[in-house]
């Protein structure tokens, strides 16, 4: 990709010319180091902004877990020129819906609006980008906020804690390690100091991308933004020091004893994803990809037919990879057995269905069976306008080249049965295994009856 040449200016305004024209997407980079992309869709007048940073839960230490989402909520409570929950109330009163969201790599806000709105939106964000004021009293209103997120969605949640220790085990060095929310004990603990330093640290325009998907002319929304972002100085952010999770010598195995009515089970093996992968390699995690749907992919996949429905083991089991992210992660399969059956019994029966892959090359019709609905997924998702600018900025703030979402379909489709076997005999070994279980216990800390379980969806 051509490299944008940087014009210094005093007043931080002017921009360079665009890098790339390509697919109605265009890109553009400010002197302050600001990334704009543009993709034009004119099927609605609508458009939706986002702005990604990076910084998320892999970019914290031991101590500052989950400072990122607790700056993420800070973003709404007030800036020098807007009073808290101001922000929300002037994208409403426009019509338009905002949010945001905190994960592993990045944060980034959002608004969808009517197109001749998107002022509104760069206003607003251009002013909390580097004008937040963090208010002592409101943080601690919002440690209590997210303090009782995390009880809700983790602590009373026996599956969303099975997975927070699988993490925890499976990861050691790695940032992985942390739960995006953060551990109790740091999110009681955040100071204003704290959240004042890591706004100051990570939130600038040399550290964002603002990614814009609608009804729009690339030259308008350029012009939007030397309005409101060229202004903004860059900041001097830390530089990360490699952090590679140290290689496993063998299976690692955890128990969850929590209130529940049913047993539970996450199997994972370190696996590489499309950013660390060596560039020889670069087809794995395309074949990876492509394990999980033939494991998991609809009622027809091996997981469904024969471990629901045909053994009658599992009252559901899944399997999960993503390819997409800034640092190596782990395949993950996990489920609940019916009654009558234990977690041994489950665990053998999918490593039947993982031996099977090893020593059995995939039939090409069952290939390009998965192979075609990856297809429609990736057309589905795109019809929108939202997922087409989530796309762009999550891969670009990864440290990916946003091209390769227009890549996907094609990575996929080349992908061999040979490969998928490649894969599963390469990765899927005990050495790189961890495995975490939910023993269901009763309000009392008592072990309970196994009980029957519905079918879930994981």
């Amino acid at each position: 990709m051509q490299m944008l040449k940087k014009i210094k200016l005093s007043c931080w305004l002017l921009v360079t010319i665009p890098a790339i024209t390509m697919a109605n997407v265009t890109e553009y980079q400010l002197d302050n180091g600001l990334k704009l992309i543009v993709k034009e869709d004119h099927r609605a007048p609508v458009v939706v902004s986002q702005i990604w940073y990076k910084v998320g839960s892999s970019y914290e230490q031991n101590g500052t877990t989950g400072i990122s989402h607790q700056l993420e909520h800070m973003m709404f409570k007030g800036t020098e020129n807007l009073g808290p929950n101001e922000f929300s109330q002037i994208i409403a009163a426009n019509g338009g819906d905002e949010n945001a969201f905190t994960g592993r790599d990045y944060t980034a806000y959002f608004q969808t609006l009517e197109k001749d709105r998107l002022e509104v939106s760069f206003r607003l964000e251009a002013e909390r980008m580097r004008k937040l004021v963090i208010d002592g009293k409101e943080l601690l209103k919002e440690r209590q906020v997210v303090a009782e997120e995390r009880r809700m969605r983790t602590d009373d949640d026996p599956q969303a804690l099975v997975s927070e220790a699988f993490n925890s085990a499976a990861f050691v060095n790695s940032p992985y390690h942390h739960p995006v929310i953060g551990w109790m004990t740091d999110i009681n603990n955040y100071e204003a100091e704290d959240l004042r330093k890591w706004y100051q640290k990570w939130y600038a325009p040399n550290n964002a991308t603002v990614v814009v998907v609608g009804d729009v002319k690339p030259e308008a929304v350029l012009a939007l933004a030397k309005k409101y972002f060229g202004p903004l100085k860059p900041e001097t952010t830390a530089i990360l020091k490699p952090q590679v999770e140290i290689e496993q010598t063998g299976k690692r195995t955890i128990e969850v004893n929590a209130p529940a009515g049913l047993p539970y089970m996450m199997m994972g093996w370190k696996v590489p994803v499309i950013k660390t992968i060596d560039k020889d390699l670069a087809w794995e995690p395309y074949a990876l990809e492509m394990l999980a749907g033939i494991l998991d992919g609809g009622d027809s996949a091996r997981f469904s037919r024969n471990l629901v429905r045909g053994e009658e083991v599992a009252a559901g089991v899944g399997a999960s990879y993503g390819l997409f992210s800034r640092l190596s992660d782990v395949f993950t399969v996990a489920g609940t057995p019916v009654k009558g059956k234990t977690i041994a019994d489950l665990q053998q029966s999918i490593m039947k269905q993982i031996t099977q892959l090893q020593t059995e090359p995939v039939s090409e019709q069952e290939l390009n069976r998965i192979k075609a609905q990856v297809v429609a997924n990736a057309v589905y998702e795109r019809d929108t306008v939202f997922y087409q600018a989530m796309q762009i900025g999550m891969l670009e703030t990864i440290g990916l080249d946003w091209h390769l979402g227009d890549a996907y379909v094609a990575n996929v489709q080349a992908v061999t049965a040979e490969q998928v076997q490649a894969v599963a005999k390469k990765y899927f070994i005990d050495k790189g295994l961890t495995v975490a279980e939910l023993i269901p216990m009763s309000m009392d800390g008592k072990k309970p009856a196994m009980s029957a379980g519905a079918r879930h969806d994981f």
